[in-house]
């Protein structure tokens, strides 16, 4: 998998940089680069046309992106500043040995991670936490927090390892005369006071941005399109094949009988418009073939299993000739095109009734009169209205799994003593009111950039591909695009989810009208219908699941109900707990031989660690 890795130090190597960079081709044999000097060393994996090694008069980078060159001449010229000037999806580390100095930074969206620790004076620092660990002086202890923030956010922000960090997008960390700066260099800023303009001038000047963002990933290599479905990724490929002047191909994975439908019309979009198209059905026994290869080749524990279909989709690229994919992913957050958000909004328009209506009519009505009440119209206005009452964001966590189990029912008494179990709301609390926007539509856009696309979507889509050795790229995260849906009046966001919203208004002179009626089917296996019928994937999980309890995280009398009784009486909600617990042991599992230490926690046996 493509990557970079090395560090920053007046003190002599303590390992060959080839040895820290093994991990990053492991799999798809990306070609690997090497360099040092005085202060310290690279590598780069990657392709020439995606990655650049730069090593002259004492400046040396390692580059995921393009134009090394340019990125060199605005260093020597701006130094840090050089970041805010940069545009596109990269990655780089820089190690300057004439000024002494280090720069790390990632793009705006953070599409390629970059995880960094400073060991005294050593910076160390990998596209891979697989990396980091074999340097000496990375830590290899896994963090209690890590592990709880993982079964609350379905991901694990930042790294798992103790005393590493993760860059957050827009993020740089500059090192400099023994002092360690941490710095965003950009912010997506909402400007929601801008003048109104006319739906249709919008709407063209929308499809020019996108058309211009799928022009800049136009190259030499053979590219396709990941269909999800929906109108976002069919317009990718309807755009792609007017800029190349080619037969666009394009893949589509069929996952599971919710998927059909969207999966049909992926294929008749597809005929319509003349793709090249290519599709496949995965079934139980590719997701139980998937399961150990998953948990090798992931940093972090794979806590989404629509993972899986992206693997499948870039195996079936890489099959057709195909190098590099193209995905819908942000377009539904950048344009409110999630259905979530309407909701939301509905719910917050409760308190704009006069408040005498409220307490002194609905809620005695709704909560006294007809508290026992369990079903029907009056039970249904109840709850709406309790969620109503509940502010945001802590609302937006009201389906939270691991809220509705309780932190006490899943882990062991003695792992909680070692874990704030409040601190992911709080960070969540922080990053809404830091939100340059107040409108609740613009924060909860900014929410789900942060934490459902930088910290669990985009990764997953990135190592799944990654592992089947195709690059991949996110136009609708292109920056003029981001820009241009930030300043979008948040009134032309509000309809986003419908066919008559800005977003399938830009697309109706690309798109058949009967794209843009359907939503996509986003990936997601349905994982816990297939645990209740498959064997094969069953043991697998069941087997991962008793392994796990000797970690002493999670709680035996948890695990047991979980599979006895819950997964049958609700499959869709505790297959993905069941998900990820499997994936959280695999991802153990296959690091058994890094000597990767496990939280011990209080009163727990020695047979916590691995």
């Amino acid at each position: 998998m493509s990557g970079l890795c090395g560090w920053f130090s007046r003190e002599p190597a303590a390992l060959p940089i080839a040895q820290m960079a093994a991990p990053l081709c492991r799999f798809d044999q990306a070609p690997l680069r090497t360099a040092a000097h005085g202060m310290g060393a690279v590598a780069l994996a990657g392709g020439l046309d995606c990655a650049s090694l730069y090593h002259e008069d004492g400046l040396l980078i390692a580059h995921w992106g393009e134009r090394v060159d340019a990125l060199a001449r605005l260093w020597r010229a701006h130094g840090v500043k050089a970041c805010a000037a940069l545009s596109g999806q990269f990655a780089f580390a820089l190690i300057d040995e004439r000024r002494g100095e280090a720069l790390l930074a990632v793009d705006r969206a953070a599409s390629r991670p970059l995880y960094y620790q400073l060991v005294g004076h050593t910076l160390v620092f990998a596209s891979s936490t697989d990396a980091m660990v074999l340097h000496p002086g990375a830590g290899r202890e896994v963090d209690p927090q890590a592990l709880y923030n993982y079964l609350y956010f379905h991901a694990v922000p930042g790294s798992i390892y103790k005393g590493q960090r993760r860059l957050a997008p827009g993020e740089y960390v500059h090192l400099r005369a023994g002092r360690l700066e941490r710095t965003r260099y950009w912010r997506l800023r909402f400007h929601e006071r801008q003048p109104a303009t006319n739906s249709p001038v919008l709407a063209s000047e929308l499809l020019d941005t996108i058309r211009g963002a799928v022009e800049c990933c136009v190259g030499q290599q053979r590219t396709g399109v990941m269909l999800g479905g929906g109108p976002a990724s069919t317009a990718l490929g309807a755009l792609l094949a007017n800029a190349s002047g080619q037969r666009v191909p394009t893949f589509a994975v069929g996952i599971g009988p919710a998927g059909r439908a969207a999966f049909e019309h992926a294929r008749q979009a597809a005929r319509a418009l003349g793709f090249d198209h290519h599709e496949r059905v995965i079934g139980t026994s590719e997701v139980a073939d998937a399961i150990a290869q998953l948990g090798a080749a992931f940093d972090l524990p794979c806590g989404d299993p629509a993972a899986l279909a992206a693997y499948y989709c870039a195996l079936l690229a890489r099959e057709s000739g195909t190098q590099r994919l193209l995905t819908g992913q942000g377009a539904a957050e950048l344009f409110g095109r999630r259905a979530y958000y309407a909701r939301q909004l509905r719910l917050a328009r409760y308190e704009r009734l006069p408040s005498g209506l409220r307490q002194l009519l609905i809620e005695p009505l709704l909560f006294r009169l007809a508290r026992r009440v369990r079903r029907g119209p009056l039970a249904m206005a109840r709850e709406h209205i309790r969620q109503s009452m509940m502010p945001l964001p802590a609302r937006l966590q009201h389906a939270n799994l691991l809220h509705g189990y309780g932190p006490g029912e899943v882990f062991e008494p003695g792992f909680l003593e070692l874990v704030d179990p409040t601190a992911p709301a709080a960070t969540v609390e922080q990053s809404w009111w830091l939100a340059q926007g107040r409108h609740p539509l613009n924060r909860m856009i900014a929410l789900d950039l942060q934490y459902r696309l930088g910290e669990r979507g985009l990764p997953s889509v990135s190592r799944a591909c990654d592992m089947a050795g195709v690059a991949v790229q996110f136009p609708y995260l292109n920056d003029a695009l981001v820009a241009f849906a930030a300043r979008l009046d948040p009134a032309a966001k509000e309809a986003g989810a419908s066919a008559h919203g800005l977003f399938c208004q830009a697309l109706q002179a690309t798109l058949p009208r009967r794209s843009l009626h359907v939503r996509g089917y986003g990936l997601a296996p349905p994982v816990g219908q297939w645990l209740l019928s498959d064997p094969r994937l069953r043991a697998i999980a069941f087997d991962s699941l008793s392994a796990l309890r000797e970690r002493h995280i999670v709680r035996a009398s948890f695990i047991d109900q979980l599979l006895s009784q819950r997964l049958a009486q609700d499959p869709p909600r505790h297959g993905r707990m069941v998900w990820m617990l499997m994936m959280l042991e695999q991802w153990f599992a296959q690091r058994r031989a890094q000597a990767t230490t496990a939280p011990a926690p209080a009163h727990a046996p020695a047979t916590a660690r691995t």
